[in-house]
């Protein structure tokens, strides 16, 4: 029996690939255990500086399988009390979104947990939460605005429509759109070209980026100041 996540690693890249393909990449215990490990692996794995997350098939995500509802643990499944944001929030390292098709509610939100996204032609975005009656727990409220605004969020999560690969590059929710065979060529390309960088430095942008998150602009922006102290120290300057 194949396993439900693939895990390989080239070059200093992981390529983490859920592997469900005929539920749909659907979310189960089992998927989220291995999705867990594998990005406990990127952490603290020091030959690792860049991880991309994709599907196999025709779906990136589909959500929570509906099948295993009552059976599974979706919100401890490994029961180290950890849920998805918890695993993918501390990660130092950039990940990058491969996605191949659909990603709905939840495979949404596993898209949005990505530091960015690159996008196939055929990758749709459903934020189906309303529809369906299900809180969301990953982050869509929060992560959704701040990828394409808070009046486009509303409209994607209040109505519960597909978005398109085209749309989603338009209001700013991917990076790129490209065709189904350059997909993976090209975010791992995109991944080379991270991995070419000193990572010292690319780690604190990230993390000096993602200070904005937390503080104000003001707050941030100092941040970024005292850090530029703190470096120019090490390197001898003063």
């Amino acid at each position: 029996m194949e396993k439900s996540v693939l895990f390989d690693v080239t070059d200093g890249i992981a390529l983490i690939t859920l592997n469900r393909p005929d539920r749909h990449n659907a979310i189960c215990q089992d998927l989220l255990i291995n999705l867990y490990n594998y990005i406990d692996e990127v952490v603290g794995n020091d030959e690792i500086r860049v991880a991309v997350i994709t599907g196999k098939g025709k779906s990136f995500c589909s959500g929570i399988d509906l099948g295993v509802i009552g059976t599974d643990n979706l919100l401890n499944p490994r029961g180290d009390g950890k849920d998805l944001p918890d695993v993918m929030r501390p990660c130092k390292k950039p990940i990058i979104g491969a996605i191949n098709g659909n990603a709905i509610t939840g495979g949404f939100e596993l898209a949005l947990n990505c530091d960015f996204l690159i996008a196939s032609e055929n990758a749709r975005f459903i934020d189906s939460h309303s529809k369906i009656g299900i809180h969301p727990g990953w982050g869509m409220t929060q992560l959704l605005q701040q990828a394409v605004g808070q009046r486009m969020a509303k409209q994607i999560s209040f109505t519960c429509k597909p978005i398109s690969a085209r749309d989603a590059l338009r209001c700013g929710l991917v990076n790129e759109v490209v065709t189904p065979e350059e997909l993976i060529p090209r975010t791992m390309q995109i991944a080379r070209d991270i991995c070419a960088v000193n990572q010292d430095i690319m780690s604190t942008m990230k993390g000096l980026i993602e200070k904005r998150n937390k503080v104000s602009f003001d707050e941030a922006f100092q941040a970024e100041t005292d850090s530029f102290q703190e470096f120019l120290r090490k390197v001898g300057v003063f």
